[in-house]
């Protein structure tokens, strides 16, 4: 999966088109994403000891990874990612690095 935990996305498709958000969970093995603010919806809460006063309760569920790109901070616009490999000056050893297809430029780690 090519987008990671506290990545800047913008959602391209779906009920939540347009809205951009850090990336607050990832679930890999269901290719599907948790983003700040974004495919909010409500719960009914009954009270509890956590929560005495019960009520709705809003939360952000997961969304598939197909329907967002990652924002280039560059451009501020959405952008595809590929991989390039890096030669590391410190120890020697080959690196693979994310990098902004629209820019080059890598993604910071």
């Amino acid at each position: 999966m090519k987008i990671h935990k506290n990545d800047m996305v913008m959602v391209v498709a779906g009920n939540s088109n347009g809205k951009t958000g850090k990336v607050l969970k990832v679930f890999p093995k269901e290719n599907r994403i948790i983003i700040e603010g974004v495919n909010l919806r409500k719960r009914h809460t009954k009270p509890s000891q956590k929560n005495p006063q019960g009520g709705i309760v809003e939360k952000e569920a997961p969304i598939h990874v197909s329907n967002v790109m990652i924002i280039d901070p560059k451009t501020s616009k959405p952008t595809r990612i590929g991989k390039q490999l890096i030669i590391d000056e410190k120890t020697g050893k080959k690196k693979r690095v994310r990098v902004y297809k629209s820019s080059g430029e890598m993604l910071p780690e």
